[in-house]
């Protein structure tokens, strides 16, 4: 990875460059920031920096991820008694060659484990200080990479202490998570912290236009929604279709609520919207309620004449926007998020889809005709 490769993070950039420089490296560092911000391309832009100044060579194996003193650590599940990484590191290592911004659901994904526990464990410690006992490969520093430290189990904490307190001579120690409330506190005492902030949006929307061509005005879009978070913006990218989708079937449901008052008839049309939706996976469900949730904040946001912060409208099929918008105020917004987050509480503990999905349709039509 190199530091151009990086998206935005140009502060943090020059701070570790500069540490290089003046060889102010601390042997133990712990990154602290969610994947998606360049957590792991900026762990390995100054790795590689590191090797750098010691052999001009190290460049290539660093990127293709194969230099020989460049060791991993990282959650992975238990298999015929086995709970070390090493049989997975092909995985891993592929996984991050298409993507360093990839984040723990794209690693259990990436192994078809969603419901597998993974973890790092103390069996992976000892490992790492049999390998860190030995001698450099090529004579000089040997770096470590624990990723997502903040899975480790009490028993690799403790044994890592060790490891930690007592370091090989050259060796560096660095640590990734995305937060340090699992994090030992004489672990945290012992390493130096370096905070990694979300990416500013103009940089996000910037990268969007000059590597994926897209217009400016849909840069600006994307950009709001992603929270800093470069793995949110390829999700959006590749959701294109499923947002057209969800559109289409967030109009369904609205215009049939609001008609529903008049013509009563039109409740069977919201029963047999929910029993399509049921029949999806659960994991598409629970993105289509987050959708709805992102669209009636966006409405209320038009209401109440904030149109700059809204980023994105619904317009398929003729539906009006405005118009639509001026029914979502303070006397309904949180009625009709907490029954979103109801209905995903649901869905996540396996509660009957269509009774989920039937309940909830119903209920908008009387919030959506509440009146300010």
């Amino acid at each position: 990875m190199n530091w151009e490769n990086i998206i935005g993070q140009e502060k943090l950039k020059t701070i570790l460059k500069t540490s290089i420089q003046e060889d102010r490296i601390s042997h133990a560092q712990l990154f602290v920031g969610k994947e998606g911000y360049g957590v792991l391309p900026l762990v390995l832009a100054y790795a590689k920096e590191i090797f750098i100044k010691e052999n001009p060579q190290s460049a290539s194996k660093v990127e293709h991820i194969n230099h020989l003193d460049l060791h991993f650590s990282f959650p992975v599940y238990t298999e015929k008694n086995d709970s070390t990484s090493k049989r997975l590191f092909d995985n891993f290592r592929e996984m991050i060659l298409e993507n360093p911004y990839a984040d723990f659901e794209n690693w259990t994904k990436n192994l078809e484990s969603e419901n597998k526990q993974f973890f790092i464990s103390a069996s992976e410690m000892e490992e790492i200080g049999q390998k860190f006992s030995l001698k450099s490969f090529e004579g000089g520093t040997k770096i470590l990479i624990v990723w997502r430290a903040d899975k480790m189990n009490v028993q690799a904490a403790n044994k890592f202490l060790k490891f930690l307190e007592e370091p090989p001579a050259k060796t560096i120690i660095i640590l990734t998570a995305e937060n340090t409330d699992t994090i030992l506190p004489t672990i945290l005492s012992r390493t130096q912290m370096v905070e990694v902030p979300r990416i500013d949006e103009y940089e996000i929307e910037k990268h969007l236009i000059e590597q994926y061509q897209i217009s400016d005005e849909k840069a600006k879009q994307i950009s709001y929604q992603t929270q800093g978070n470069w793995n949110n913006t390829l999700k959006i990218i590749h959701n294109q279709e499923i947002d057209t989708e969800f559109e289409e079937l967030f109009i369904h449901w609205v215009r049939h609520a609001f008609m529903v008052k008049t013509k009563p008839d039109n409740l069977r049309q919201i029963l047999q919207w929910s029993k399509d939706i049921a029949a999806w996976n659960r994991e598409k469900q629970k993105n289509f309620l987050h959708f709805c949730a992102e669209i009636f904040r966006l409405a209320l946001m038009q209401t109440y004449a904030h149109p700059d912060l809204v980023y994105k409208t619904v317009a398929h099929n003729g539906f009006k926007w405005e118009k639509f918008a001026q029914y979502i105020h303070g006397a309904n917004i949180e009625d009709i998020l907490e029954e979103l987050s109801a209905a995903d509480y649901h869905l996540e503990r396996n509660a009957n889809a269509k009774i989920v999905w039937a309940d909830m349709g119903i209920k908008l039509t009387r919030y959506i005709h509440r009146k300010s």
